[in-house]
């Protein structure tokens, strides 16, 4: 028998005693999932033209939609009942981590690996600024997400991923400022991270609630329109009240405001699905 203690291989779908974790072992593949869609569609030539700045722009867009994705998790751990999902939480948070390094890369790519160039453009250009800013900060969470910065770190520990917040706002201005006229789906984007700051706001007794989630999405619907109106106000030449209008009826399609109505009701209907399976068997015993 070996005089050393073997110690299980750390690998994501596993927990610190090595054991399987089987949400983690589902989650895990997915992740890669945008990332080999995005290869696929190049190598197929589906990515037009312009392969590489659709690949830039998929790389972002996923990195800001994983971070959205690991700042939800908390919620739907309380307002689900379903704690387990915190499991997954690092990993989603380091996958945002790692298709925004993949985006930097793929612009430094673009611009044939000039790195004065690189750094000249992220100096002079105020998106691409806040973008590299938003960047490191996810670095800085990335490097001190192990066990052992938590238990280093201490208090400050959780002062410092706080800082997840700010860099989703940075991140969807970097979205907003370079998708130009049409800002449908950063304001979707920014809509989903008011939603889920105004549910941090709320008492914790309240976070639970059944009715939190349709409240919410009335909250954050008008706050999307309004963030809306405010964007082609400020910095477009659109007429906002045009857009506003468009916000207030089904005529020209959904807007992004309708969205994330859609999506409170929908988080408020598996709430109460939640809450109501453990009656479902009580029903049919009185039934029988």
């Amino acid at each position: 028998m070996s005089l050393v203690q073997e110690v299980p291989m750390q690998v994501p779908w596993r927990d610190r005693r090595g054991r399987l974790v089987k949400l983690k072992a589902l989650v895990f593949p997915l992740l890669f999932v945008p990332g080999l869609l995005t290869a696929a569609w190049w190598a197929s030539g589906m990515l037009g033209g312009r392969p590489i700045t659709e690949a830039i722009h998929e790389t972002g867009l996923w990195a800001i939609r994983f971070l959205l994705i690991s700042l939800a998790i908390t919620p739907a751990a309380r307002l689900l009942n379903w704690p387990q999902i915190l499991l997954v939480r690092r990993m989603v948070g380091l996958t945002a981590l790692a298709y925004g390094v993949a985006h930097l890369l793929l612009y430094v790519v673009d611009q044939k690996f000039a790195l004065l160039t690189v750094v000249s453009e992220i100096a002079l250009r105020f998106y691409l600024t806040i973008g590299f800013v938003a960047l490191l900060g996810l670095a800085a969470l990335g490097i001190t997400s192990t066990d052992r910065a938590l238990q280093r770190m201490g208090r400050n520990w959780k002062r410092l991923h706080r800082l997840a917040y700010p860099i989703a706002i940075l991140a969807a201005l970097h979205y907003f400022i370079q998708s130009k006229a049409n800002v449908s789906e950063p304001v979707f984007v920014t809509g989903l991270f008011v939603w889920l700051m105004l549910w941090r706001a709320l008492p914790q007794a309240w976070q639970r609630h059944w009715a939190t989630p349709p409240m919410l999405a009335i909250a954050a619907g008008l706050a999307t329109a309004g963030i809306e109106f405010a964007w082609y106000g400020i910095a477009t030449r659109i007429d906002p009240w045009r857009v506003l209008a468009a916000s207030e009826t089904l005529r020209y399609g959904l807007r992004p405001a309708h969205y994330i109505a859609l999506c409170g009701l929908g988080v408020g209907l598996l709430v109460v699905a939640r809450k109501a399976a453990p009656l479902l068997p009580r029903l049919r015993t009185r039934g029988a």
